[in-house]
């Protein structure tokens, strides 16, 4: 994917067996969709499957997040699979400066 999303952001979360990947954008349909493609390309990749939540707000142009956790997370493997999903959305820092990509 070549494309790099405007106002897109991304958050991690890392604490014990607990790994956490948020990313944010601007309402659009074609974002969303970007986002879950790349999510489903990286899992077929990895053979991981994460759990995956969205938060869209009709109302609110600033709630608009795709989540991605893995819960028990003993290998830290989830750590590798964000790295490969911000690539391929080209977004090459984290908001919180805490994934390094």
């Amino acid at each position: 994917m070549d494309t790099k999303f405007s106002g897109m952001k991304a958050y991690v979360r890392m604490e014990e067996r607990y790994e956490g990947l948020n990313i944010l954008f601007e309402t659009s349909n074609e974002t969303k969709q970007a986002v879950i493609d790349v999510i489903e390309d990286v899992k077929k990749e990895t053979e991981l499957t994460p759990f995956i939540f969205e938060k869209i707000s009709n109302d609110r142009k600033d709630i608009q997040a795709i989540y991605v956790e893995f819960h028990d997370d003993v290998h830290r493997t989830g750590g590798d699979f964000f790295e490969k999903v911000l690539r391929k959305l080209n977004i090459d820092k984290c908001e919180d400066e805490e994934c390094g990509v």
